[in-house]
């Protein structure tokens, strides 16, 4: 048996964290899985006024996180703003039922909406192991930089917890194959629905194998979607085909 990644994706409430709470709660309810994903600040939509949605890792966020894994006995992974030591973040946050909270703040921040004026850069790479599965954690534009996400042998799969809109849904698909293909890994890339002022989010939410092949996928509407992820036929791939032992090697500049 492989592990189980449930992607999560729906029309979030612009700026209303009681409504998209309750709705997460409602639709993790009735999941079976061992990881369940869901988007970029899936509570509040992209929000760059930081000061009337940012939390604490004592917030009511990772609580409600901790809730949610603890009733599905599967760890449970989103985006959320957080304040820590007087800055802010655009973090993806992995919550395992024992209460364990690991994170990964946004790389790349979106200069076109000026995140990069609210947010601190992230500075650390994060991969956590859960069920036996190395999962690299990234989030929305991190996607279209390859070396930030290069595998270097230390992972199984990589999570794109994302905001993208509609125009770009084209980018959206191909980089999440690219990134697969490239990193001989699983993809999984997680986005919304609906709208907010100005944009139209498409949805497209998928789990790509390591040939860049979908296992899963979603429309342009709210839905789950499910796909097992199998580590034996992925390790038989990389040792056939040795491109991640053939890979350059560089150091990544913070």
């Amino acid at each position: 048996m492989g592990l189980r990644v449930a992607i999560c994706q729906y029309d979030i409430g612009w700026y209303d964290k009681q409504a998209n709470l309750a709705r997460v709660d409602e639709m993790l309810a009735t999941i079976e899985a061992d990881l369940i994903v869901l988007p970029e600040m899936f509570q509040t939509g992209f929000v760059t006024d930081v000061d009337c949605v940012a939390e604490t890792m004592e917030g009511e966020t990772v609580a409600a996180m901790r809730r949610w894994a603890v009733r599905s006995d599967a760890a449970v992974a989103g985006g959320a703003v957080i304040r820590e030591g007087g800055r802010c973040y655009n973090r993806l946050l992995f919550v395992e039922p024992s209460g364990r909270v690991s994170y990964a703040d946004k790389r790349h921040l979106f200069t076109p909406s000026g995140e990069n004026t609210r947010f601190e850069p992230g500075r650390r790479r994060t991969v956590v192991e859960w069920r036996g599965v190395r999962f690299m954690l990234q989030i929305c534009y991190d996607l279209r930089f390859p070396v930030w996400s290069r595998n270097r042998g230390d992972y199984d799969a990589v999570i794109y917890s994302a905001l993208w809109p509609a125009p770009r849904q084209k980018a959206w698909t191909t980089l999440l194959a690219a990134r697969a293909i490239e990193n001989q890994c699983y993809a999984i890339g997680v986005n919304r629905t609906g709208d907010e002022p100005g944009l139209h989010y498409a949805g497209g939410s998928r789990i790509m194998d390591f040939r860049g092949d979908e296992i899963a996928a979603l429309d342009d509407t709210a839905g789950v979607a499910v796909a097992e992820l199998d580590l034996e036929p992925m390790r038989a791939f990389r040792s056939k085909f040795t491109a991640l032992r053939d890979a350059d090697r560089f150091e990544v500049e913070l």
